[in-house]
């Protein structure tokens, strides 16, 4: 899978971090990202000789100079928060200081200087998120959710976003052209090649990886499983179940939506994503993490994505049925739903009491049946 034509530094970007983490494979990193050896090594060589500008086809503005007396300095917060109209006094105290300025200005001194070059919104007001859970490693949890649709002067555009739970690292933000399950599946295929995949994944219950409560599985979700990844949905009606997804959707229309007017198309849409999501992913503090960038906290996961899997396997003592037509299976002389979603594939009946069993595909319980009502 070579660099994308459109917007090739971002995937060069994530590239340069992977490889400079400590004890990575270089070669298969490569090999993830369908590149040579020779063209990885090359983007390493440009990021270590010019930092981020090494990566781009073309050279980059510098970045502003330090200031050195309060005049300036406040010329520079002032340019900061102009380059980053949604982010706040503490934020850029963090960059500040990240930039080398030792004695930055204090996150409420830097409100000052805003509120006195007329750069703050009076009427915004910061809503804390409460403190939910938070998955313990990389990989472990990803979140998955389409937000509300972009228009453009062309088409409607709907926004997919994969988010890393422990990290809150963006693992996709694509403008698709609709919500069909191909159209998922192709950009998680694009996703899974770069960084692997993982172990678990919430969504909520709508289309397209949601039915309704009593059957919640569909053609994507039925893939997904058989990647070896574990579904999950979120509670109905309560949007708060994929929080961060949530948080990342507001920051997202804040940061960058909010900044345009209008947009042509979905590719000038994508490659706006790109950009916006290599300043999120490495750059921009964020607060749940301490000020660190998500990326501080990301690393691809060991589990890779094969196109080509293994034939179905059950435990010893399961008994298998292939789900039929209309997503039927025949057990004991009983005609039982299991879902549309499997139909044509083995589901395995694991016994858990009299008359009653657990219903799987591939890993996970999927469904129970009780042949005693």
């Amino acid at each position: 899978m070579p660099w994308r034509e459109a917007t090739p530094v971002s995937e060069r970007t994530e590239f340069v971090h992977f490889a400079s983490q400590e004890e990575a494979n270089v070669g298969a990193l490569c090999r993830r990202f369908g590149i040579s050896r020779k063209t990885g090594y090359k983007w390493l060589r440009r990021y270590r000789e010019a930092g981020p500008a090494g990566l781009a086809d073309s050279s980059r503005r510098p970045r502003t100079s330090p200031g050195r007396t309060a005049s300036e300095l406040e010329a520079r917060v002032c340019a900061l928060r102009e380059q980053h109209p949604a982010w706040g006094g503490r934020k850029l105290h963090y960059v500040l200081r990240r930039e080398g300025v030792a004695r930055a200005p204090a996150p409420s001194t830097i409100t000052g200087i805003l509120d006195r070059h007329g750069l703050l919104n009076p009427e915004r007001r910061l809503v804390r998120d409460l403190q939910r859970f938070e998955a313990p490693a990389p990989n472990t949890l990803w979140q998955m959710d389409f937000k509300g649709p972009v228009p453009t002067e062309r088409a409607r555009c709907h926004p997919l976003t994969v988010l890393d739970d422990h990290s809150r690292f963006n693992v996709c933000l694509a403008a698709c052209p609709d919500q069909r399950a191909e159209t998922v599946q192709d950009q998680l295929i694009r996703a899974f090649h770069r960084v692997g995949l993982p172990e678990r994944m919430l969504m909520d219950n709508g289309s397209p990886w949601g039915s309704d409560r009593a059957h919640p599985h569909t053609k994507l979700t039925a893939w997904l499983i058989r990647q070896g990844i574990t579904v999950l949905h979120g509670r109905p009606f309560h949007p708060q179940t994929q929080g961060k997804e949530e948080r990342f959707h507001r920051t997202l229309a804040l940061e960058l939506l909010s900044q345009r007017p209008s947009w042509r198309d979905q590719d000038e849409l994508q490659a706006a994503f790109d950009d916006w999501r290599d300043l999120y992913n490495f750059e921009r503090p964020h607060e749940a993490l301490g000020q660190q960038p998500p990326a501080s906290r990301y690393q691809p996961s060991a589990r890779l994505f094969r196109s080509v899997l293994p034939p179905i396997e059950y435990e010893p003592g399961d008994e298998v049925r292939r789900v039929q037509q209309k997503g039927r299976i025949s057990f004991r002389g009983c005609e039982l739903l299991v879902s549309r979603a499997f139909i044509g594939e083995p589901v395995g009946l694991r016994p858990v009491g009299d008359g009653v069993w657990d219903v799987y595909y591939c890993h996970q319980r999927v469904g129970q049946v009780d042949l005693t009502c």
